[in-house]
């Protein structure tokens, strides 16, 4: 695919791009891509599964052992499984996340779609994640695959990063403008 390699860079770049190169051949791309699903949102709910993503008191094997063990649970593709087994026994599970968001990027590239992180104060309906999804939709002109991150302390609305581009519609950004209009005003 060409221009694949200023969709993602660096190490975790590396690893997305050769493992999204594996997919390809294997027509795996949509398996894998629901297995980092599964993944990126157990990653995204467990402490205890963060900690051994991030933490570097684990060694390689029992960093590979206990992934492994979480994939297995999750019924992961053998190609998901393997490849993640092997950043771990790599010393590279802290970057995974990384490497998920990567390959997602490539996956959507490769659909001629494109890819969103949107944050939110609370999880988003169905009816507001399909209307979010058309909205991107017609500003890009592309379908819009996006990653929703809550997180409580934008007090409401939300932020879009697509690409190199930020929309921060969030209440506190705008209460702060506020506040800063009215020290200037004082």
């Amino acid at each position: 695919m060409a221009g694949k390699d200023t969709i993602v860079s660096g190490m975790a770049g590396r690893y997305a791009n050769a493992l999204f190169d594996l997919a390809k051949d294997e027509n795996a791309v949509d398996a894998v891509s629901a297995d980092f699903d599964a993944l990126g949102g157990m990653i995204a709910e467990s402490e205890d599964l963060r900690r051994l993503i991030k933490s570097p008191v684990f060694s390689a094997d029992e960093q590979s052992k206990a992934i492994g063990a979480v994939l297995d649970h999750a019924g992961a593709s053998p190609l998901t499984a393997k490849f993640v087994k092997l950043v771990a026994s790599n010393r590279r599970l802290f970057a995974v996340e990384s490497m998920i968001k990567g390959f997602r990027a490539l996956a959507a590239a490769d659909r001629g779609a494109t890819t969103a992180e949107v944050t939110v104060a609370e999880a988003l309906t169905d009816d507001r994640r399909s209307a979010l999804a058309k909205a991107l939709q017609d500003v890009t002109g592309k379908t819009v695959d996006f990653d929703v991150k809550v997180d409580p302390k934008i007090l409401g609305g939300l932020i879009v990063r697509l690409g190199s581009r930020m929309v921060d519609a969030s209440l506190k950004t705008k209460l702060n403008s506020i506040k800063l209009a009215m020290k200037e005003v004082g």
